[in-house]
């Protein structure tokens, strides 16, 4: 390991303001960074500002709405350190622009209706980059930024059928438009650029909608026990594509586009659950199965940074998941906790990456556990523990190695054919409440806490290194974040 380092912050805030017993105002923002730092090889930086306006109305006892202005902005950033013989510096960033419209109508106690509308306005900067090559020189390039507009209708209601049955049904409009300026370029069927179509700034220039039905249903077949089950369709206009033979978790936002289309995906679910020991004890069997149409992923050897052409690196085809998730609580007067273990398949299949045979995906887990248990030894005194598992993410590695003029280029197998090793750690904390007295405003209290108590070296990423001494050798190096991690945090309300 080389000299790594880690900072991040996370900042909150909330202020809500009741104008009299119709209206009232909520503000929020967040403010988040995440540095990773090699001064051998590579930095990254991501994080995350957001901005919401709420404005709550109540027409009457039975309809209330809340209008929403949301703003975000998502960035990322990836580079050598500057002293380096050949600097680079990547960023892009992910605006979103949004306003929705709820409204909230209370027919009688056992129907609901709610309806609304929305619209978020996309702003992506895919990269610009600073850099200098060998000699000195100083290169900066910027590709055009991509603007699109994504609308939509929903209407859904929520009905008890009697005392044991209770079924939500839904049905969302989507809109989703590309706007100028823009290129879009026409490719052949091996992916070669034929010409390209320029619209002008402002321009509207594709358009794509769907229908997303959901519904759900829940009989209860006893005092302790009841039956789920629900259907959804989803459609996603904007597009995260990775690639998992980057020396780090490289992620590109893009649009749907002339040449891309939007993913979609139909999930169908079942689940039993049950109580025991007068709701002490509550317990959960759920399996899912999931079809995504228009799936995704970027062709061997994709150029991804800085390429105009993007859609013409990515490959199309279909993805499963299926499952089953199991969780039980347990809550008592001093005892709680509960444990959910998720046992789980994500496939793609895409006819022209791996020769058209299915691989995992990036994300995919098969096993994820989680254990998480809180004990109060006094009514002041908290002690809590958490240990979480789950198997290592599918990676693609070099398994050999072939030299061209005099450049030993890797050789890769199948995709996402290998895995890291599994991830698994355990954080401890203990909370010490202040004393509360009648009239007192002011509640605090101290937590001690301890993340990855015993330093387990979750690996992060991993990077093939050229030998010096050896240049036909190469090895691989693992990259981890941090061990122990102690930490005392002060909460305080008033």
């Amino acid at each position: 390991l080389h000299d790594t380092r880690l900072f991040f912050h996370d900042l909150n805030c909330k202020v809500n303001y009741h104008i009299n017993d119709k209206n009232r105002l909520y503000l929020s923002g967040y403010s988040g960074k995440d540095t990773y730092a090699n001064k051998e090889y590579a930095g990254m930086v991501f994080g995350n500002r957001t901005f919401t306006l709420r404005w709550n109305h109540i027409f009457n006892n039975n309809l209330f709405s809340n209008f929403t202005l949301v703003n975000s902005h998502y960035f990322y950033e990836l580079g050598t350190p500057e002293d380096s013989e050949e600097y680079f510096n990547w960023q892009s960033n992910l605006d979103d622009y949004g306003f929705k419209g709820d409204f909230t109508w209370f027919l009688n106690p056992d129907h609901t209706v709610r309806f609304g509308l929305s619209g978020t306005y996309h702003i992506i900067k895919p990269g610009d980059i600073l850099g200098s090559s060998i000699g000195g020189v100083d290169q900066s390039l910027m590709l055009p930024y991509n603007y699109s507009l994504e609308n939509g209708l929903y209407v859904s209601g929520e009905s008890k059928l009697g005392e044991d049955f209770a079924i939500r049904y839904g049905l969302r409009y989507s809109l989703f438009n590309n706007i100028g300026p823009g290129t879009v370029y026409n490719y052949n069927d091996n992916y070669q650029v034929l010409d390209s179509t320029e619209y002008e700034n402002g321009d509207f220039y594709n358009f794509f909608h769907a229908l997303e039905p959901r519904v759900s249903a829940n009989y209860r077949l006893s005092e302790n026990s009841s039956v789920k089950a629900s259907y959804s369709r989803t459609v996603q206009y904007l597009q995260l594509a990775t690639n998992s033979t980057a020396g780090t978790p490289l992620e590109i936002w893009f649009n749907a586009s002339p040449n891309v289309e939007p993913q979609l995906s139909d999930q169908v679910s079942a689940g039993y659950f049950r109580d025991f020991m007068e709701h002490k004890f509550q317990t959960s069997l759920e399996l899912y199965y999931k079809k995504m149409n228009h799936s995704i992923d970027f062709k061997d050897h994709a150029q991804l940074i800085l390429n105009p052409m993007l859609d013409g690196e990515i490959r199309v085809g279909e993805a499963t998941s299926y499952g089953a998730e199991l969780f039980l609580r347990y809550e008592d007067r001093k005892l709680a906790g509960w444990i959910s273990y998720t046992l789980s398949k994500t496939m793609r299949d895409i006819p022209e990456i791996n020769d058209g045979v299915p691989y995992p995906v990036p994300y995919d887990k098969p096993n994820d556990l989680a254990i998480v248990l809180n004990y109060a030894l006094t009514p002041r005194i908290e002690i809590a523990a958490n240990w979480i598992y789950s198997t290592g993410l599918p990676f693609t590695l070099p398994s050999g190695r072939y030299e061209v003029w005099g450049n030993v280029l890797p050789l890769y197998t199948g995709r996402n054919e290998y895995r890291l090793p599994d991830y698994h750690r355990l954080d401890l904390s203990f909370t010490f409440k202040g004393k509360e007295k009648p009239g007192k405003r002011w509640r605090g209290e101290w937590n001690i806490s301890v993340y990855n108590a015993y330093a387990r070296k979750n690996v992060w990423t991993l990077n093939f290194v050229q030998d010096e001494s050896q240049p036909d050798v190469n090895y691989a190096e693992m990259s981890y974040l941090f061990t122990i991690v102690p930490a005392i945090t002060y909460n305080f309300k008033f």
